[in-house]
């Protein structure tokens, strides 16, 4: 057992660095914090290199964290950790996943086309996840996953949902070769309740400003439209591609 009282451990430092892209990836390792989140990780297939803990916190009795190195820290050195203003106590270090192949021979599947909001990317993949999707695939200019903040607002599904970074080009045309029907999002496409829901399909979502490449919605089956029948001039992103992950999975 470790204990550290000094924001200038070098442990600590460390650790700092990845709250940046360039730290995560140089290391391979990423940063979660919060009690839920830390209990997410030791239950999925994660590699929990360490965790933290508060010096007032006990690791809970349900936790399976046999194994894994524990550090305890000073309130102080948690706060200068977290990236939260109240940090709740509990915190680990994780390995990056391996990249994962995954196949297009059947399943759900989110596209996402350059999404750079954390907030939005995360709960896209939380919804994926909670929609009982196969996978998400990342698309170029997407936010980091492994990002802080979209670590928080996936509550756990980062856990849950196989993420693959991808030539989004190239994953829609496996799912052509694999006849999965492709569906993306705009204002010019058919009403999206004509569209009965789908066995297999893979959804296509865009960024917050510009929406999805043209090039891409020319390659896909149809584009599906969300009616706005208040004053909104559009509905955000992450919420818009709920309302169409619901409908196209077939229940």
């Amino acid at each position: 057992m470790e204990r550290i009282e000094s924001v200038q451990n070098a442990k600590i430092k460390s650790w700092k660095k990845l709250h940046t892209k360039r730290g995560r990836d140089k290391s391979g390792l990423f940063l979660i914090e919060g009690r839920h989140l830390v209990e997410e990780g030791l239950k999925s297939n994660a590699v929990v290199k360490e965790l933290v803990i508060r010096d007032d916190e006990e690791i809970p009795p349900e936790w399976s964290a046999a194994g894994v190195p524990v550090v305890y820290v000073t309130p102080k050195v948690m706060q200068e950790l977290s990236e939260t203003e109240t940090p709740q106590g509990f915190a680990a270090v994780c390995e990056q996943p391996k990249a994962v192949n995954v196949t297009f021979e059947q399943g759900r599947f989110l596209l996402i086309d350059g999404i750079q909001d954390p907030g939005n990317l995360g709960t896209m993949i939380r919804t994926a996840d909670a929609a009982g999707l196969t996978a998400v695939i990342l698309g170029e200019g997407t936010a980091d996953p492994y990002n802080g903040k979209v670590i928080r607002s996936t509550q756990g599904s980062l856990f849950h949902i196989p993420l693959q970074t991808m030539n989004l080009f190239d994953a829609i045309e496996r799912c052509k070769d694999e006849r999965i029907p492709v569906f993306g999002s705009s204002i010019d496409g058919s009403t999206y309740s004509v569209i009965a829901p789908q066995d297999n399909f893979a959804l296509l979502a865009g960024n917050e400003a510009k929406g999805i490449q043209k090039e891409l919605l020319n390659k896909t089956d149809q584009n599906l439209y969300i009616p706005i029948y208040g004053a909104a001039e559009s509905l955000n992103v992450a919420v818009a591609a709920g309302i169409l992950l619901y409908h196209l999975r077939n229940a």
